[in-house]
C-alpha cells in the first residue's frame, strides 16, 4: 500500500491488550481448561456464556459469534497463501490481516459477555473502523480503477481474501438479525464488519495486481465453451 500503511500507526497499539487480564479473571475456570480440549458441558446442545449463563448453540448470538471465528480462519488461510511470493506487500497485508484476527476476538468477547457488565472486555472501536478505511484508501492508490463487477478468482492468495469477504459479509448478518433481538454487546461490530468487507474485496485485487493475475471480469453476454 502507499506510504505502508499499517496497524501499528492506526493510532493506537496493533495488539490490542485491552482489558486482557480482567477477561481472563473473570473467564476463570474456563481459562484454566485450555489445557483440556474437551469438558463434556456442551453435550447438551448449550454453550456457556461469560458470566455463566447457558444458551442454545442455535441461537443467533451463538451462531454470530461462530461466523466470527470462522471468519478468522478463512483470513488465516488467506495469511498462509499470500505469504507464498507475496513479497513486501504480502509482509504489509499479513499485519493488517493478524490485527483484523485480534478485533474479530474483540468482537466475539463483546458478544458473550452480555450477561455482565464487565469492566475492560476487549471492545471493536471506532478507530478500528477508520484504520480500515485509511488500508483501504492506501490499497486503491496502487490499483487501476475499476468499471466493472469482477468474479472471485485469480491467484490462490485473492480467491482465499474472496472467501474471507463472503464470510465476513455472512456474519455481519448474522448480527444485523441478533441486533434486531437483542443489541446487547453489539458496539461497533456491524460498521466494521461492513469496512472488513470492502478491505478484502480491495486487498484481493492488490494480490492479483502484486501476482501479476488480471481480475475475471464479469461478462454479462458471456457464451459457453465450444
Amino acid at each position: 500500500m502507499t506510504g505502508h500503511v499499517s496497524p501499528t500507526n492506526r493510532g493506537e497499539p496493533w495488539r490490542i491488550a485491552r482489558g486482557y487480564v480482567t477477561l481472563q479473571s473473570h473467564l476463570g475456570a474456563t481459562v484454566a481448561k485450555f489445557t483440556r480440549i474437551y469438558t463434556r458441558t456442551g453435550d447438551d446442545g448449550t454453550t456457556g456464556l461469560i458470566g455463566g449463563r447457558r444458551i442454545k448453540k442455535s441461537s443467533v448470538r451463538i451462531a454470530a459469534y461462530g461466523t466470527l471465528d470462522e471468519l478468522s480462519s478463512a483470513i488465516g488461510l488467506a495469511r498462509a497463501l499470500c505469504g507464498e511470493g507475496g513479497g513486501d506487500r504480502a509482509a504489509v497485508l499479513d499485519a493488517w490481516l493478524a490485527w483484523a484476527q485480534d478485533v474479530l476476538f474483540n468482537a466475539g468477547s463483546q458478544l458473550a459477555a452480555v450477561d455482565e457488565k464487565i469492566p475492560g472486555i476487549p471492545a471493536v472501536t471506532q478507530t478500528d473502523v477508520t484504520a480500515l478505511e485509511r488500508a483501504i484508501d492506501s490499497a486503491q492508490n496502487d490499483l487501476p480503477p475499476l468499471n466493472n463487477f469482477i468474479h472471485p478468482g485469480g491467484s490462490l492468495a485473492a480467491a482465499q481474501l474472496h472467501v474471507a469477504r463472503t464470510v465476513c459479509r455472512r456474519a455481519e448478518r448474522l448480527i444485523v438479525e441478533l441486533r434486531d433481538e437483542d443489541d446487547r454487546g453489539i458496539g461497533e461490530s456491524i460498521q466494521y464488519l461492513n469496512r472488513l468487507s470492502d478491505a478484502l474485496f480491495v486487498w484481493a485485487r492488490w494480490m492479483n495486481d502484486r501476482f501479476g493475475v488480471p481480475d475475471h471480469l464479469w461478462n454479462p453476454a458471456s457464451s459457453p465453451p465450444q
